[in-house]
């Protein structure tokens, strides 16, 4: 394959040489299979090509979707157009052609999908499992972020008002003993709170300096 994709090339470059033609192997791509096709390339050489309109029928349950897309699409932009018409997250759908599952980052036309082509789509549950998890999880992480970021804020605050206590006093100043109280009290109610807040991934070791710190 590899010879004959040379020829092709070493054919082009002879013929743009000769001047007969303009082909550019450059702007060639070897597809899985030994298929020469042009390379996508979004840049203003490009725009004046053609590119055609497919359709395609999708089959979600027992319903067809009709959908009008670029026959160069990939399966992944052919996702995000189907979760207008399903309400399926692209993440959560597995697109079936000839009975291959096919990736996302697939291109259509390299799978040889046409005008008029069946495409089965289903809901991939575990997909979906995991991307409900990931988001609870981040929803977690940022609730606790902003409560050690609120915590942090009280017991600094509170720190420094003790420090300043313990100054006047060591200067020979004088302080009331319930202001001393108070402040202890405020600060020591800010620590158990950091205590008891539930933290994970990188907030633990925040959590563990804060109160280091502080204690």
């Amino acid at each position: 394959m590899n010879s004959n994709v040379k020829g092709m090339f070493s054919m082009a470059n002879k013929i743009s040489v000769a001047g007969e033609s303009s082909v550019n192997p450059k702007e060639w791509d070897v597809r899985p299979g030994g298929m020469l096709v042009q390379k996508r390339d979004s840049s203003s050489n490009q725009s004046s090509v053609l590119v055609p309109t497919i359709g395609v029928r999708v089959k979600y349950g027992s319903t067809y979707h009709e959908i009008r897309i670029s026959s160069q699409a990939s399966f992944g932009e052919l996702k995000k157009m189907l979760a207008d018409h399903t309400g399926l997250h692209p993440l959560d759908q597995k697109l079936t052609y000839k009975k291959k599952e096919r990736d996302s980052k697939a291109y259509l036309d390299v799978a040889r999908v046409k005008d008029g082509s069946k495409i089965v789509l289903v809901e991939d549950i575990a997909s979906k499992e995991r991307r409900c998890l990931e988001m609870l999880k981040n929803t977690k992480m940022e609730k606790s972020s902003k409560s050690l970021s609120q915590i942090r804020l009280e017991v600094d605050k509170f720190a420094e008002q003790v420090k300043a206590l313990e100054t006047t006093v060591s200067r020979g100043g004088k302080v009331q003993l319930k202001d001393v109280n108070n402040l202890t009290g405020l600060l020591m109610t800010s620590l158990v709170k950091l205590d008891e807040l539930a933290v994970i991934g990188d907030l633990r070791l925040q959590k563990r300096m804060l109160v280091f710190w502080h204690l």
